[in-house]
């Protein structure tokens, strides 16, 4: 694949930025292009996952709205027709010859923020901003899906022997798509997986063979409901839900931090009441857990939902907490560190290779990476270094699109080490 159509492709991928399970027309670029390459089995939608276990499921009247955005924007109505009712993603194999099954994962999906609009902000310069207003691809995820497709192209051209699973995964960002990706049946028989990131503050030309130290993370949403009463004629008449939830969110800071390892809590939206003479009836907590560990995140999760309960019966009020979503914590194989490290190391390019770093944030491949790893097999999180103007998730964020190419080579070139040594 030319490395003009490679930046096409992306490009036209960060025009379309798209949230967990509304990635309509990024899923239906994706399989134009699987379509044209040519591949041996192609699984879409609902064939690429395990439906029930979605996290995060926008409601039907937003879903529907994306998907209009997406027809109205030329996605193919064949390919759009499978994704109906938030179900997108797929899974590309490629069958060459004798050898193990490879796996490798990528994610697809945006963020809800607003991109930048600043004259130096490469996107504005070159015309390829988000056309979608509060949507981006502030983290490279337009990259990864890129990167997917030229891997699997390049293990075309190669004499990779076996099978190449790619994982073209939705709702990362939410914690939503990653379960629903590693319950489904393609990660029975994967011997293998990598997975990868771009950037992560390291620079264009350096590879991380090996990242760990994956937070594990829930995401918390509780609804407060009280009573109504006149804040100035009757104040003792209402059960006000507001008081509930400003008390759990002072409490859930005060959670005691456990001496095993990291642990984190965060009310990162609140909200509720409806006008200043109005005792609240309604409230809410968008909020998240996190752990070093797995176990450390149930610690965290367990305090969190006594907090919520407790403060809502100090003040007369009920409260539900649902799970948005989720991921347990991962470490990347040595065997397959080893393997990625060298192959870097001789790869055009790459000019520093790190045997490995931390990732210090929660990541939602750790499901894919525990399904293959609990089924005997080696899983493995690789770091693809890019200058990145602007932190990850912030309105500036871009990627050096050379790295896109060097990520294709190291991915490609590993996989087929991997089926070559079978490490």
């Amino acid at each position: 694949m030319s490395t003009d159509h490679l930046i096409e492709i992306r490009r036209d991928l960060h025009r379309h930025p798209e949230p967990a399970w509304r990635e309509f027309y990024t899923t239906c670029r994706i399989v134009e292009e699987l379509e044209r390459i040519g591949v041996s089995d192609l699984y879409v939608g609902r064939e690429a996952i395990a439906t029930d276990e979605r996290l995060a499921v926008p409601d039907s009247a937003e879903l529907v709205e994306w998907f209009q955005q997406a027809r109205e924007a030329g996605a193919k109505e064949d390919i759009l027709e499978r994704l109906d009712g938030g179900y997108t993603g797929c899974v590309a194999v490629v069958e060459q010859g004798e050898g193990p099954t490879v796996g490798l994962r990528v994610d697809i999906d945006g963020l809800l923020r607003e991109e930048s609009r600043a004259d130096e902000h490469v996107p504005v310069v070159e015309g390829f901003r988000s056309e979608h207003e509060g949507a981006m691809h502030a983290c490279g995820h337009d990259a990864h899906a890129t990167i997917g497709l030229g891997v699997i192209e390049a293990i075309k051209e190669s004499d990779f022997e076996g099978t190449l699973k790619v994982f073209f995964q939705p709702g990362e960002e939410m914690i939503a798509g990653g379960k629903a990706m590693a319950k489904s049946s393609h990660l029975a028989d994967v011997e293998y997986l990598l997975a990868l990131h771009i950037g992560l503050d390291h620079p264009t030309g350096e590879v991380v063979a090996g990242i760990d130290d994956f937070l594990a993370v829930s995401h918390l949403h509780a609804e407060f409901s009280g009573e109504p009463a006149h804040a100035g004629a009757e104040p003792d008449a209402g059960e006000n839900a507001v008081q509930a939830m400003a008390t759990a969110v002072s409490n859930l800071y005060a959670i005691p931090r456990h001496h095993d390892g990291a642990t984190r809590v965060n009310a990162g939206q609140v909200g509720g009441g409806t006008a200043s003479n109005i005792i609240p009836e309604h409230a809410y907590i968008e909020g998240e857990v996190r752990g070093q560990t797995t176990e450390l995140m149930e610690y965290m999760r367990e305090r969190a939902e006594r907090v919520l309960e407790n403060a809502a019966e100090m003040h007369g009020c009920e409260v539900s907490v649902e799970t948005r979503g989720e991921a347990p914590s991962a470490r990347s194989d040595d065997t397959l560190v080893e393997v990625v490290g060298a192959v870097a190391r001789t790869t055009p390019g790459v000019e520093t290779v790190l045997d490995r770093d931390a990732l210090g944030g929660s990541e939602d491949a750790t499901y894919l990476m525990q399904e293959v790893q609990k089924n005997g097999g080696y899983a493995n999180y690789v770091g693809i270094g890019t200058d990145h103007p602007g932190g990850h998730h912030t309105a500036t964020f871009d990627v050096d699109e050379e790295s896109i190419g060097i990520g294709i080579d190291v991915i490609s070139r590993s996989i087929t080490e991997i089926a070559a040594t079978r490490p």
